[in-house]
């Protein structure tokens, strides 16, 4: 069983990663290979099947309630923002829009609150190099704000359902450091971006989103939950074996392959009850900061970086480096706190 359970962790885990076609088709392929894990695991039963289809429900309501309300308001929005940029400077434009976008991501999900980015930055008409360090930040902040609710990403979805605790037990647990990393994100873009003004427009051209590619967005985020939910009961033996004795602090320098690999997919595999909360703490951290440092790493800097068409290269270039500084100040709090 443990042999079949690391087999499918590493196809898991590489897959998405090496082969187009899989990274493409991601939330699919981790709904197959979730029930995979939970038939080769042992742990396929009712009960199981009942919860993986109750644990999506909340969040994919999330996404298309939000999805329809972004499509019908987004004219408007486009006139809000290209208002609002001319009458602050760019340094206090820039930090609102990483903080208010961090933390409402929580609320309208990771994967709206990269679609509201776009059209900022889109409206904004920013050079490339601005361009880019603004979505990066920003995606660092959405990813980590979104993980304060269980109705913000997947991941925060997958960790209550796994944890059997409430809807605020994130806020309370990983807070305080979300919340002050969101910040300190804004900051930094308020000291770090100079922007060379440009004089070829105001709004780059986008293709308006339509129904249908919010109903089967709606359809993979359901599916993806799912599998997440499938794939965290069949990897509890190797939970239980490899994992639990770890060092969180180890485990907290372990995750920072969440840059390449989902981080939602990361905690299904490492995450459990039988974990202290302190654990459970660092597991997260680890993940939520380093998923901003490349493009694979999260929703939200797929999405920005494929409708921005920002290159790996360039989002790594400024990515990794802010994301190695984060992942060492927040381990020196994880070590104080």
């Amino acid at each position: 069983m443990i042999a079949g359970l690391l087999i499918i962790l590493a196809l898991v885990l590489f897959l998405p990663f090496s082969v187009p076609v899989v990274e493409h088709n991601l939330e699919v392929f981790l709904f197959f290979m979730g029930w995979i894990a939970a038939i080769a695991g042992g742990v396929l039963d009712k009960p199981l099947v009942e919860k993986a289809l109750e644990d999506p429900v909340k969040i994919t309501f999330a996404v298309l309630i939000a999805g329809l309300l972004f499509r019908w308001l987004e004219k408007p929005l486009e006139k809000v923002i290209s208002g609002i940029s001319r009458s602050l400077p760019f340094p206090l434009l820039a930090a609102l829009i990483i903080i208010i976008l961090g933390l409402l991501s929580s609320i309208v999900t990771a994967i709206i609150a990269a679609l509201i980015l776009v059209v900022v930055v889109s409206v904004l008409k920013l050079d490339r190099k601005a361009e880019v360090q603004l979505v990066v930040l920003s995606c660092f902040s959405i990813g980590l704000g979104a993980a304060l609710t269980p109705i913000g990403e997947p991941l925060s979805t997958l960790a209550i359902s796994k944890l059997n605790e409430d809807f605020f037990y994130l806020l309370r647990l990983i807070g305080p450091e979300v919340i002050s990393a969101v910040v300190i994100f804004g900051v930094l873009a308020a000291l770090l971006i100079h922007p060379v003004p440009l004089d070829n427009g105001l709004v780059n051209k986008r293709n308006r989103e339509s129904y249908s590619e919010i109903i089967l967005r709606t359809v993979k985020i359901y599916l993806f939950v799912m599998g997440l939910t499938l794939l965290g009961a069949g990897f509890e033996p190797l939970i239980n074996r490899f994992l639990l004795d770890l060092n969180p602090f180890i485990l907290y320098w372990i995750n920072m392959i969440s840059a390449v690999l989902d981080n939602a997919t990361l905690a299904a595999a490492e995450i459990s009850t039988k974990m202290t909360d302190k654990t459970v703490q660092a597991i997260l951290l680890g993940l939520l900061i380093s998923g901003g440092m490349l493009v694979p790493g999260n929703i939200p800097n797929i999405i920005s970086a494929g409708k921005l068409k920002i290159t790996s290269k360039e989002w790594a270039k400024f990515g990794v480096p802010v994301g190695l500084a984060a992942m060492a100040v927040y381990f020196v709090v994880i070590l104080l706190v």
